[in-house]
């Protein structure tokens, strides 16, 4: 029986060795003049976000191989070009996580079917991809130019095939891929499920791999341990494994609940990774409108840089999903994620206001005027006070028919587990405080929670509803509120205290959804700062 043709229809292009050639082929390039034009034809879209990385046609999937070659940053995702809508690697290159500028395709398919999702390692000489090719296994190529313009696959097969001819069973399964090395081979790993949970159900696995030469793979064992973080059902697509100040973090995506990491320490004699801490990147389904895949890559100050894709929520003729802005990650302490826009994103900035201490009355919405747009940054800070509720509604119309409501509820999350043993178990289960010698056992500090409610965005009709999104936000008894707000269009980014973020994508019908307002529910609170920017596009 003969292999199928997976050839691309795809126009292929070689490029030269030096950044001379390299830009002089592109100028006239006939791949780049499409997308640009592409571009054009769909930036009057009035949900087509400005300074959120949009792929310049057809659709987008996940982000892929995020990294740092030869001063500047290359992102990689799964486009679907028109005249072969299979999943290649889409690419784009920027001087500062924000500017983004397309090049033509990267990857392309042969002998998979589709180019899925997978990691880069960048070397001294060269970068090596290494990703999920669909109906063979995981795929090796690697790149040395200077805009990693031309890709060639070792060995023209899957270095781990999905199966062996004979069909025998395997104990792993091969499917979206990371890479790293140490002490001189590289390992990889493989995303999967194993029936391990309850009843049998499946629950994650990364089924690890040693390589001395990216092209012969040894398949070792599973590579997590004490993983009680994860729910029964989800798996590990989309991994990525990276050293986070002194510890490592595992970025991945389920299936079923959407992105999450897990934060541990990485027993090199071993090659196991014992999990201590978790948290999620999006707090509801990643459909519609949520956070989907990760691409993450050390930002080399101890810090991780991660991007995420977007899906819709509704229908947008010619395109549908996006890239969340860039995040650092580093660490708070052992078990904690600081998390801040990466990149320049303060460059986009022009028409600064600001509005100085607000009062915020009890039950009163207060609409600020002059701060508007659809586009734009807000910095603001928030004394509560004894609110139980405060909430920002951006995206407002002047008659509240659409709005995006952005909520914060102090000390109304899980109680924080504050000492170990049993005494900590019980303050950390929600029960009471009882005396101990005749003292009141002090009362636990609880979470707050911040809520991105979408739920009136919107009055089309094909906007699909979306349940609030409802983080988690650890905030000490005095620390003010501080929220760092992205709106762009058809995607809002809501930024707490370098604690937290919560996204959801939207899609106003009105075009004088643009307004901002405020409200303390039961008390009184106050606003002690607002500063706003319009935003420019990255496209311009």
């Amino acid at each position: 029986m003969n292999n199928p043709d997976y050839t691309s229809r795809v126009p292929r292009y070689r490029f030269g060795d030096t950044p001379r050639e390299q830009e002089s082929q592109l100028e006239d390039n006939p791949m780049l003049q499409r997308m640009v034009a592409s571009r054009r034809a769909m930036e009057d879209d009035p949900h087509r976000p400005i300074y959120h990385f949009v792929n310049p046609e057809n659709t987008l999937n996940d982000p892929n191989g995020l990294c740092f070659w030869q001063g500047c940053w290359h992102l990689f995702y799964q486009g679907y070009p028109p005249e072969d809508p299979r999943q290649h690697w889409g690419h784009a290159v920027s001087d500062d996580l924000i500017h983004w500028r397309d090049l033509p395709y990267a990857i392309y398919p042969d002998p998979e079917e589709c180019c899925f999702s997978g990691a880069t390692l960048v070397e001294d000489d060269r970068v090596i991809a290494m990703y999920h090719g669909t109906q063979a296994g995981n795929m090796i190529a690697v790149s040395s130019d200077p805009l990693l313009l031309n890709w060639e696959k070792l060995t023209g097969e899957a270095v781990i095939p999905t199966g062996d001819l004979d069909g025998s069973p395997r104990p792993y399964t091969v499917f979206d891929p990371c890479i790293w090395e140490k002490n001189g081979a590289y390992y990889s790993l493989s995303a999967g499920t194993l029936p391990d949970g309850p009843g049998g159900k499946r629950i994650a696995a990364d089924f690890l791999f040693r390589s001395d030469d990216l092209e012969t793979w040894e398949y070792l064992h599973t590579f997590v341990e004490d993983d009680r973080f994860t729910l029964v059902g989800d798996d590990g697509a989309c991994p990525y494994f990276w050293p986070i100040g002194d510890r490592h973090i595992l970025l991945f995506f389920s299936h079923m609940s959407g992105g999450q990491y897990l934060l541990g320490d990485y027993d090199k004699p071993r090659d196991k990774f014992t999990a201590t801490a978790a948290g999620l990147f999006n707090f509801g389904a990643a459909s519609p409108s949520g956070v989907h895949a990760p691409s993450a890559t050390p930002d080399g100050q101890g810090g991780v840089i991660v991007v995420f894709n977007m899906n819709p929520g509704m229908t947008t003729p010619g395109w549908d999903q996006i890239m969340t802005l860039p995040r650092r990650l580093t660490l708070i302490g052992s078990d904690d994620l600081r998390m801040t826009p990466a990149g320049d994103v303060e460059s986009l900035r022009f028409d600064h206001r600001r509005v100085k201490t607000t009062a915020m009355p009890a039950n009163q919405e207060v609409v600020l005027e002059n701060i508007e747009g659809d586009a734009m940054e807000l910095v603001v800070k928030i004394d509560s006070k004894d609110a139980p509720m405060v909430e920002l509604n951006v995206l407002r119309s002047p008659g509240k028919e659409e709005f995006t409501r952005i909520a914060f509820y102090r000390d109304r999350g899980f109680r924080v587990q504050t000492t170990d043993g049993p005494s900590g178990a019980l303050l950390a289960s929600g029960l009471p405080a009882v005396p101990r010698h005749g003292q009141p056992r002090p009362v636990p500090e609880r979470e707050s929670l911040l809520t991105l409610d979408t739920s009136y965005s919107s009055m089309l009709p094909g906007a699909m509803s979306r349940a609030p999104e409802t983080a988690p936000v650890h905030l000490a008894p005095d620390e003010p509120l501080r929220l760092r707000i992205f709106v762009d269009r058809s995607v809002v980014e809501v930024y707490a205290n370098e604690k937290q973020c919560v996204a959801a994508r939207v899609f106003p019908g009105r075009e004088d959804s643009v307004g901002v307002s405020m409200r303390a529910q039961g008390s009184s609170a106050e606003m002690t700062s607002l500063d706003a920017w319009q935003m420019n596009s990255i496209y311009k």
